[in-house]
């Protein structure tokens, strides 16, 4: 998918959260399509979260 097309239905879908519910929709649309955003970069393999795990896990050990 193009990206011009992902932005325009990113817009769209923040859209709707503001005619639905106001700000709060909006908000819960943005940190969610924020979410969505890091999930699919962790799983396309753009994102490691490994170093931030282990940084986690070698604090607790100590």
């Amino acid at each position: 998918m193009q990206m011009t097309i992902l932005g325009l239905l990113c817009g769209i879908a923040l859209a709707f959260g503001i005619l639905i519910d106001g700000f709060a929709g909006f908000a819960i649309v943005a940190i969610l399509g924020a979410v969505g955003i890091l999930v699919g970069r962790v799983l396309d393999g753009q994102l490691d979260l490994g170093g931030l795990v282990g940084q986690a896990s070698s604090r607790q050990r100590r």
